[in-house]
Protein backbone atom coordinates (compact mmCIF):
# COMPACT_ATOMS: atom_id res chain seq x y z
CA UNK A 1 0.00 0.00 0.00
CA UNK A 2 1.40 3.50 -0.79
CA UNK A 3 1.61 5.89 2.06
CA UNK A 4 -0.22 8.77 2.03
CA UNK A 5 2.80 11.03 1.78
CA UNK A 6 6.55 11.49 0.77
CA UNK A 7 9.22 10.86 3.43
CA UNK A 8 12.44 12.33 3.18
CA UNK A 9 15.82 11.30 4.94
CA UNK A 10 18.37 14.00 5.65
CA UNK A 11 22.12 12.31 6.19
CA UNK A 12 24.68 14.85 7.33
CA UNK A 13 27.15 15.60 9.89
CA UNK A 14 26.66 18.00 13.16
CA UNK A 15 26.71 21.55 12.40
CA UNK A 16 25.89 20.90 8.68
CA UNK A 17 22.14 22.37 8.79
CA UNK A 18 20.56 18.88 8.09
CA UNK A 19 17.93 19.31 10.97
CA UNK A 20 16.96 22.90 9.88
CA UNK A 21 16.71 21.82 6.72
CA UNK A 22 14.15 19.32 7.55
CA UNK A 23 12.19 21.38 9.75
CA UNK A 24 12.57 24.57 7.17
CA UNK A 25 11.24 22.36 4.25
CA UNK A 26 8.10 20.79 6.24
CA UNK A 27 7.72 24.39 7.35
CA UNK A 28 7.66 25.79 3.65
CA UNK A 29 5.36 22.78 2.28
CA UNK A 30 2.93 24.21 4.64
CA UNK A 31 3.36 27.37 3.65
CA UNK A 32 2.44 25.97 -0.09
CA UNK A 33 -1.15 24.41 1.18
CA UNK A 34 0.80 20.65 2.09
CA UNK A 35 0.68 18.95 5.21
CA UNK A 36 4.06 18.29 6.82
CA UNK A 37 6.46 17.40 9.73
CA UNK A 38 10.34 18.05 10.13
CA UNK A 39 12.11 16.79 12.75
CA UNK A 40 15.89 15.09 13.57
CA UNK A 41 16.34 12.17 15.38
CA UNK A 42 18.46 12.79 18.52
CA UNK A 43 21.18 10.90 19.57
CA UNK A 44 25.10 11.97 20.74
CA UNK A 45 24.41 15.66 18.65
CA UNK A 46 28.12 16.87 18.21
CA UNK A 47 29.83 19.03 15.97
CA UNK A 48 31.00 16.27 13.30
CA UNK A 49 28.80 13.50 14.40
CA UNK A 50 27.15 11.54 12.34
CA UNK A 51 22.94 12.69 12.26
CA UNK A 52 19.68 12.54 10.46
CA UNK A 53 16.53 14.78 10.13
CA UNK A 54 13.26 13.26 8.67
CA UNK A 55 10.43 15.72 6.59
CA UNK A 56 7.06 13.94 5.75
CA UNK A 57 4.99 15.80 3.10
CA UNK A 58 1.95 15.19 2.16
CA UNK A 59 -2.17 16.16 0.90
CA UNK A 60 -4.36 14.97 4.25
CA UNK A 61 -3.36 14.65 7.65
CA UNK A 62 -0.13 12.93 8.88
CA UNK A 63 -0.62 10.79 11.86
CA UNK A 64 2.84 9.01 11.75
CA UNK A 65 4.74 10.25 14.64
CA UNK A 66 8.00 7.61 14.12
CA UNK A 67 11.60 8.14 12.45
CA UNK A 68 11.64 7.31 8.79
CA UNK A 69 12.46 4.15 7.79
CA UNK A 70 11.42 3.91 3.67
CA UNK A 71 12.39 7.37 2.32
CA UNK A 72 10.95 8.25 -1.10
CA UNK A 73 14.33 10.95 -1.01
CA UNK A 74 17.46 10.87 0.55
CA UNK A 75 18.88 14.44 0.77
CA UNK A 76 23.10 13.59 1.65
CA UNK A 77 25.22 16.80 2.74
CA UNK A 78 28.38 15.10 3.62
CA UNK A 79 29.62 12.62 0.86
CA UNK A 80 31.88 10.83 3.56
CA UNK A 81 28.66 9.01 4.98
CA UNK A 82 28.35 7.30 2.19
CA UNK A 83 31.15 5.33 3.21
CA UNK A 84 30.02 4.23 6.69
CA UNK A 85 25.98 4.71 6.10
CA UNK A 86 23.87 2.82 4.05
CA UNK A 87 22.09 5.88 2.69
CA UNK A 88 19.97 3.97 0.60
CA UNK A 89 18.13 1.88 3.36
CA UNK A 90 14.56 1.09 3.47
CA UNK A 91 14.26 3.28 -0.06
CA UNK A 92 11.82 2.03 -2.88
CA UNK A 93 13.08 1.59 -6.29
CA UNK A 94 13.65 4.46 -8.55
CA UNK A 95 13.84 6.77 -4.97
CA UNK A 96 15.77 9.76 -5.30
CA UNK A 97 19.32 10.49 -3.72
CA UNK A 98 20.73 13.73 -3.76
CA UNK A 99 24.67 13.82 -2.80
CA UNK A 100 26.57 17.08 -1.78
CA UNK A 101 30.16 16.55 -3.66
CA UNK A 102 31.96 17.23 -6.34
CA UNK A 103 32.27 14.02 -8.14
CA UNK A 104 29.88 13.40 -10.71
CA UNK A 105 26.74 10.71 -10.43
CA UNK A 106 28.46 8.03 -11.96
CA UNK A 107 31.24 8.25 -9.55
CA UNK A 108 28.93 7.98 -6.73
CA UNK A 109 26.29 5.72 -7.46
CA UNK A 110 29.68 2.89 -7.21
CA UNK A 111 29.04 3.85 -3.55
CA UNK A 112 25.17 3.31 -2.98
CA UNK A 113 23.76 -0.33 -2.34
CA UNK A 114 21.01 0.31 -4.56
CA UNK A 115 21.65 0.83 -7.86
CA UNK A 116 18.06 1.70 -9.16
CA UNK A 117 17.52 5.30 -7.88
CA UNK A 118 17.81 8.78 -9.37
CA UNK A 119 20.85 10.13 -8.34
CA UNK A 120 21.55 13.90 -8.56
CA UNK A 121 24.68 15.66 -7.30
CA UNK A 122 25.77 19.50 -6.56
CA UNK A 123 28.84 20.78 -4.70
CA UNK A 124 27.21 22.00 -1.99
CA UNK A 125 29.82 22.81 -0.26
CA UNK A 126 31.67 24.80 -2.45
CA UNK A 127 28.75 26.40 -3.24
CA UNK A 128 28.40 27.80 0.47
CA UNK A 129 32.04 28.57 0.68
CA UNK A 130 31.59 30.55 -1.94
CA UNK A 131 28.32 32.42 -1.31
CA UNK A 132 28.42 32.14 2.00
CA UNK A 133 31.80 32.25 3.36
CA UNK A 134 31.03 28.92 5.73
CA UNK A 135 30.68 25.51 4.44
CA UNK A 136 27.18 25.33 5.50
CA UNK A 137 25.70 23.25 2.73
CA UNK A 138 21.91 22.92 3.89
CA UNK A 139 20.73 26.12 1.72
CA UNK A 140 21.80 25.27 -1.49
CA UNK A 141 21.03 21.20 -0.92
CA UNK A 142 17.02 22.72 -0.21
CA UNK A 143 17.85 24.53 -3.95
CA UNK A 144 19.06 21.40 -5.41
CA UNK A 145 15.86 18.89 -3.27
CA UNK A 146 13.37 21.84 -5.45
CA UNK A 147 15.10 20.96 -8.73
CA UNK A 148 15.20 17.31 -8.25
CA UNK A 149 11.69 16.55 -6.36
CA UNK A 150 8.13 18.50 -7.07
CA UNK A 151 8.51 18.54 -2.67
CA UNK A 152 8.42 22.25 -2.59
CA UNK A 153 9.61 24.86 -4.66
CA UNK A 154 12.23 26.97 -5.11
CA UNK A 155 10.47 30.38 -5.00
CA UNK A 156 9.17 29.17 -1.39
CA UNK A 157 12.53 28.13 -0.34
CA UNK A 158 13.68 31.83 -1.29
CA UNK A 159 10.77 33.15 0.08
CA UNK A 160 10.73 31.25 3.47
CA UNK A 161 14.85 32.49 3.67
CA UNK A 162 13.99 35.53 2.68
CA UNK A 163 11.22 36.09 5.62
CA UNK A 164 13.06 33.83 8.16
CA UNK A 165 16.19 34.96 8.53
CA UNK A 166 16.56 38.89 7.38
CA UNK A 167 16.01 39.90 10.71
CA UNK A 168 18.10 37.13 12.71
CA UNK A 169 20.91 37.24 10.06
CA UNK A 170 20.75 40.34 8.02
CA UNK A 171 21.11 41.59 4.39
CA UNK A 172 24.44 40.27 3.26
CA UNK A 173 24.15 36.41 4.60
CA UNK A 174 20.28 36.34 3.62
CA UNK A 175 21.32 37.06 -0.28
CA UNK A 176 24.22 34.61 -0.17
CA UNK A 177 21.80 32.03 1.00
CA UNK A 178 19.14 33.02 -1.81
CA UNK A 179 22.20 32.78 -4.16
CA UNK A 180 23.73 29.37 -2.98
CA UNK A 181 19.81 28.16 -3.24
CA UNK A 182 19.71 29.74 -7.08
CA UNK A 183 23.03 28.38 -8.08
CA UNK A 184 22.37 24.70 -6.66
CA UNK A 185 19.38 25.05 -8.92
CA UNK A 186 21.12 25.59 -11.72
CA UNK A 187 24.09 23.25 -11.31
CA UNK A 188 22.30 19.98 -10.11
CA UNK A 189 23.30 17.07 -12.15
CA UNK A 190 21.99 13.74 -12.43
Amino acid sequence: MKKPYTEICWHARGGQGAKTAAVLVAEMAIHEGKFSQGFPEYGPERMGAPIRGFTRVGDSPITAHSAVYTPEIVVVLDESLLEITDVCEGMPDNGVIIVNTARPPEEVRKHLSKKNVRLYTVDATKISIEELGRPIPNAPMMGALARATAIVKVETIKDSMRHKFEKKFGEKVVQGNLRAIDRAYEELKD
